[in-house]
């Protein structure tokens, strides 16, 4: 399964990018300023969050602060159609595969685009050298 790094050049996207390369996870990037997300891409992200717009959104983002519009007052159509013009809008990353989605780049959360064995594995481990130190 290959994941999708969406960013907009940032050091979180290029931590991600890095992280993928370095546990050999298959992944592409995509640059959102080059190539925005259309309509129908950001509604099937939006089916991937637990608060909707609030988790893609930055709400610290200059286009959002600047541009002069009530985002509350627009029809999700019209908020989506927003976003495709002004992709700054989006946080950075989003790195998505066919059912997670992680918004940000986070050390811990981005283990779950690791297959399944690899974190079994990892775990495994962990717990080895946590709950059964050696001695020495």
């Amino acid at each position: 399964m290959t994941v999708t790094i969406y960013g907009l050049g940032c050091r979180s996207t290029k931590k991600a990018s890095k992280w993928m390369i370095h546990n050999q996870v298959p992944f592409v990037e995509r640059n959102m300023m080059e190539e925005p997300l259309t309509v129908g891409e950001l509604q099937e992200l939006l089916r991937m969050t637990t608060d909707g717009t609030d988790d893609i959104i930055s709400k610290r983002s200059l286009p959002y602060r600047t541009l002069d519009i009530d985002f509350d007052k627009l029809s999700l159509i019209e908020l989506l159609e927003i976003v495709h013009q002004h992709p700054r809008l989006l946080k950075s990353p989003l790195i998505v595969d066919n059912k997670k989605l992680q918004v940000g780049y986070n050390e811990d959360e981005i283990q779950q685009f690791l297959p399944r064995k690899i974190r079994k594995r990892r775990w495994l481990q962990w717990k080895m050298e946590h709950l059964y130190p050696s001695e020495g």
